[in-house]
């Protein structure tokens, strides 16, 4: 059976990937099977640290149409589980300036637990946008002639 993975694919455009860690996340019954269903979305969430606690904030993840009376926001606060270390470590890389946590794909692994994996990121400027997209671009060209010849 195949698992659908979510990813963020504006955030790699919007921003500059330094460091990536995977995550478990805190989920219940009915979000599990959404996601599971394929109904879920990363491009506005972030992280964010809560009395000391890492959580996912501003994810949407669909209602599931089968769970009945069990109601689940859509867009609530969820607790991403991390090693104590990195929490320490990335709760000092935020002070900072200008890094943030966001997060990059949603998955579920070979034992069937939901994982997120985030990355401490650096926004880009629109200049370094241009540039980016023109060194994908240059990329794929060079490709492109290499298969050819």
């Amino acid at each position: 059976m195949h698992t659908p993975t979510l990813t963020n694919r504006k955030a790699l455009h919007d921003y500059e990937l330094l460091e990536r860690y995977t995550a478990g996340i805190v989920l219940l019954g009915p979000e599990v099977k959404s996601l599971r269903a394929g109904g879920g979305q990363l491009q506005d969430a972030f992280c964010a640290f809560k009395e000391g606690e890492l959580y996912l904030l501003n994810m949407y993840i669909a209602p599931y149409k089968q769970a009945g009376y069990a109601y689940v926001p859509e867009r609530r606060p969820r607790k991403l589980l991390l090693h104590r270390q990195e929490l320490k470590r990335l709760q000092g890389r935020l002070t900072q300036k200008g890094l943030t946590l966001i997060p990059t794909k949603l998955f579920f692994n070979e034992r069937g637990w939901a994982k997120v994996e985030i990355a401490l990121a650096q926004g880009r400027k629109k200049y370094d946008k241009r540039l980016a997209i023109q060194a994908k671009e240059e990329r794929r060209r060079i490709e492109r002639l290499q298969k050819r010849y």
